[in-house]
């Protein structure tokens, strides 16, 4: 659980384009992590989701702000009320990922593309991350405090020790 939104922050104010390889389960704040990412490889078997809501916590490391920007709010509020994890193969046609390929492939598909952006032009590809992150730095201005301050309230509320207990006594 972090306790700040300065991890989120500095991660976007990277100005050189984050190149993301998925080569594992990316779950809650792994996912947030690997979608405030550029561009994101994700291996053939891996998976993504955010379950806060199955342990009664509040997405509040970015997830809240994430799924519906980046799904449409509709779609993006079915993945935080449900904590359903979704395959490589949906993620990649629901737009979350650029890429999905084999496992062993992942790590050196990604490098390839950063050594490929890492030659372009730099001032342009800064300049074009920017504009482009713009919307999301503002979502994570006006929304991650609140959102990491809800997640807080969360952990001491009814809805965690509830799934805490179920876990514990291995019950939905």
């Amino acid at each position: 659980r972090i306790r700040s939104a300065d991890p989120m922050r500095a991660q976007l104010s990277v100005p050189q384009p984050v190149v993301c390889a998925i080569n594992g389960d990316a779950i809650g704040l792994g996912a947030s992590v690997a979608l405030f990412c550029d561009i994101v490889y994700m291996a053939e078997e891996a998976r993504l989701g955010d379950p806060h809501v199955k342990a009664g916590l509040v997405a509040g490391d970015g997830g809240a702000i994430l799924w519906p920007l980046l799904l449409g709010p509709h779609r993006g509020k079915e993945f935080l009320f449900t904590g359903d994890l979704m395959t490589a193969a949906d993620a990649h046609r629901l737009g979350l990922v650029n890429h999905v390929v084999p496992r062993d492939e992942v790590r050196a598909a990604a490098g390839a593309m950063a050594k490929r952006l890492a030659a372009g032009p730099r001032s342009v590809i800064q300049f074009d991350k920017r504009l482009a992150n713009a919307d999301l730095l503002d979502r994570v201005n006006r929304l991650l405090d609140a959102s990491l301050a809800m997640e807080a309230i969360s952990l001491g509320g009814a809805d965690h020790a509830e799934a805490v207990a179920a876990f514990l006594e291995k019950r939905e």
